[in-house]
């Protein structure tokens, strides 16, 4: 018998409640846990161990048996107006583009928007490239969070940490926000 909490989905080596590892996340991903109100949410998440030559998203679903729609993307993105500078997260599926030129744009009212340049995500966020994480992100950052992700059962997201060997965590906690991706163009795989 495990002490082990279940997984819903995936095949990993080892894995265990993301509050049990707090050391193994970035320090935000751990505060944000720690200080979450919801006691029994903060305990559903769940961290996993990968292998980072397995990081590739489709080698990745491949590898652990995580289903594509399954697995979610936080990307940074910085929005101007005037001369003002917005950053907001944004959280789709695998399966998904995050739309920053139409969706993002206008749902955070700026004139542009762009992916944020990686060591700007990564200094605002405190957390490594390639495991950014909408959990501990900075207060008053919009968190955009795509429809289908909303919807989905669980998902499996970066811990904020991207080490030798990079963590995942899943989760099946993440509020309702407003669409703001789209499929991929047929094809552009």
């Amino acid at each position: 018998m495990s002490d082990q909490p279940g997984l819903p989905f995936g095949a990993f080596e080892f894995h265990a409640t993301a509050l049990e590892v707090a050391d193994r996340l970035a320090a935000p991903v751990a505060e944000a846990l720690a200080a979450w109100p919801d006691r029994e949410a903060a305990g559903s998440v769940l961290y996993v161990e990968t292998d980072p030559e397995k990081a590739d998203t489709a080698v990745f679903c491949e590898t652990y048996d995580v289903p594509l729609e399954a697995s979610a993307n936080c990307v940074v993105v910085a929005a101007r107006r005037g001369g003002e500078t917005t950053m907001a997260a944004c959280l789709a599926l695998a399966t998904t583009r995050v739309d920053v030129n139409r969706a993002v744009r206008k749902h955070l009212d700026a004139r542009k928007a762009s992916f944020a340049p990686m060591d700007a995500a990564v200094g605002a966020t405190g957390m490594e490239y390639g495991g950014i994480t909408p959990v501990g992100l900075p207060a008053g950052w919009p968190l955009l969070v795509d429809a289908a992700v909303a919807a989905a059962p669980f998902v499996l997201v970066g811990s904020g940490r991207r080490p030798r060997c990079p963590e995942r965590w899943c989760s099946r906690t993440w509020p309702a926000d407003r669409r703001v991706g789209r499929p991929p163009a047929a094809g552009s795989q």
